[in-house]
């Protein structure tokens, strides 16, 4: 009679714990869930400060490749490459066609030549998609101003994120709540 004693209690115990498994394996999901979206959350964040870094690094190396251009050229013709500042939106056209071995540049068209090759830079002429330039900066903007020997270069281009107008010491493309610069100063000898 005891054998069938213990049976009694145990199916009325297990009858009485019916359904706990359900709410364990909910509360499992509900967390696993939410670990799944803050790992994506996450992912789209780091996505987001790898690509600011990758145009910030591309700005501060074409703001060092428009000073190189500068310094390889004659230095009476400095002044010329701030003459048509900010580049960007294809304001150079075309470059002269005398930078080969038999019609060498004089320093003003090396300046035309550098230009139209920073500026194509800046708006990404490199990789394109279809009509598109894809290949530079968002929005990119060069800026350059000359004092004497001293050149002061800023490249503009718009971020991903929100943040306070960064450097307005420097003014050069639109001013906005993702505006980023780069501001790179210079003395050329």
């Amino acid at each position: 009679m005891s054998r069938y004693k213990n049976t009694y209690f145990f199916k009325k115990n297990l009858a009485k714990q019916k359904g706990m498994t359900f709410i364990e394996v909910l509360i499992a999901l509900v967390i696993m869930v939410t670990g799944i979206l803050g790992a994506v959350a996450m992912q789209a964040t780091a996505k987001k400060g790898s690509f600011d870094a990758m145009q910030r690094s591309l700005a501060s190396s074409l703001a060092q490749d428009i000073i190189e251009r500068m310094r390889s050229n004659d230095s009476a013709a400095l002044a010329l490459y701030a003459a048509n500042s900010p580049y960007g939106s294809g304001k150079v056209t075309s470059p002269p066609t005398c930078n080969s071995a038999g019609a060498l540049c004089s320093p003003t068209q090396m300046v035309t030549h550098d230009l139209y090759g920073w500026e194509q830079a800046l708006m990404g002429a490199g990789v394109t998609n279809g009509e598109d330039k894809v290949g530079g900066l968002v929005e990119g903007i060069g800026c350059l101003s000359v004092n004497g020997n001293s050149v002061t270069v800023a490249v503009t281009w718009q971020g991903k994120a929100e943040y306070a107008d960064a450097n307005k010491a420097a003014d050069c493309g639109v001013e906005s709540e993702t505006r980023r610069q780069v501001v790179v100063e210079a003395f050329i000898i």
